[in-house]
């Protein structure tokens, strides 16, 4: 199978890529500059992608921050909400939504994907019946900051667009699926998991301050802790930053 896995360098998305690779697949990594805030967390995906042996296509799509500008993840002049409780998290979508990111994300992923397979077909002479295609993301719909397009039904919805809207799915029959493995995860079952199968958790970066050490007091961040914490692990992330 030709996977791609979305890489932003963050703890979800590096424990997905993680476990791409260890199913066997053909992995590739893709990593997006939208004009974010920071991007220490694209420093990250480098380090991840180089650790886990797969290549790493970096994209630069800043232009996104004008087009998505309602969000302090994309506008300055916003601040980053601090020091929220999970109550207040999960009651409200906040402002470091960012705009049908991940629609754009995952349509960015499924072009490269569909590329790459279609070079398999008509340059390479590959039987489309033996082909299948997986984009990889790291998205959460139990301990997340409330957004829409971290949900199953966003994904479900999405991949019948995929197909509806390409070639290989329209003029071949190849099925691009996309993959969320930890959707259902608590975070402290992501922090579990990332453990046990290896994913190098200690180059990841979760912060939304861009700083040299995470913040602690973003949405982010205390997702991140209370996840170690309820697994009963350090976050090994700490002791390197």
């Amino acid at each position: 199978m030709q996977a791609i896995v979305l890489l932003s360098g963050g703890l979800d998305s590096t424990t997905v890529a993680t476990h791409a690779v260890r199913q066997g697949h053909d992995v590739r990594a893709l990593s997006i500059g939208y004009g974010q805030r920071h991007v220490r967390e694209l420093r990250s995906a480098r380090a991840v992608a180089e650790r886990l042996g797969i290549p790493l296509l970096e994209v630069d799509a800043a232009f996104y921050a004008n087009l998505a500008s309602f969000s302090s993840l994309t506008n300055d002049s916003m601040a980053v909400p601090e020091n929220r409780d999970f109550d207040q998290m999960s009651s409200d979508i906040p402002n470091t939504y960012v705009p049908l990111r991940n629609t754009f994300f995952v349509t960015l992923a499924a072009a490269a994907l569909e590329s790459w397979l279609l070079d398999r077909i008509e340059r390479e002479g590959d039987d489309p019946a033996t082909l299948e295609g997986a984009i990889y993301v790291g998205a959460n719909a139990i301990d997340y900051s409330g957004y829409p397009d971290c949900r199953p039904e966003f994904y479900d919805a999405i991949t019948e667009v995929i197909r509806l809207g390409s070639k290989v799915g329209t003029a071949y029959e190849v099925p691009i699926r996309i993959e969320a493995p930890i959707i259902t995860m608590s975070k402290g079952e992501i922090a579990a998991y990332g453990t046990e199968i290896g994913a190098p958790l200690e180059l990841t970066w979760s912060c939304y301050a861009g700083l040299e050490w995470p913040c602690g007091a973003c949405d982010s961040c205390e997702l991140r802790a209370a996840g170690f914490a309820a697994a009963g692990l350090p976050d090994p992330a700490l002791a390197v930053h």
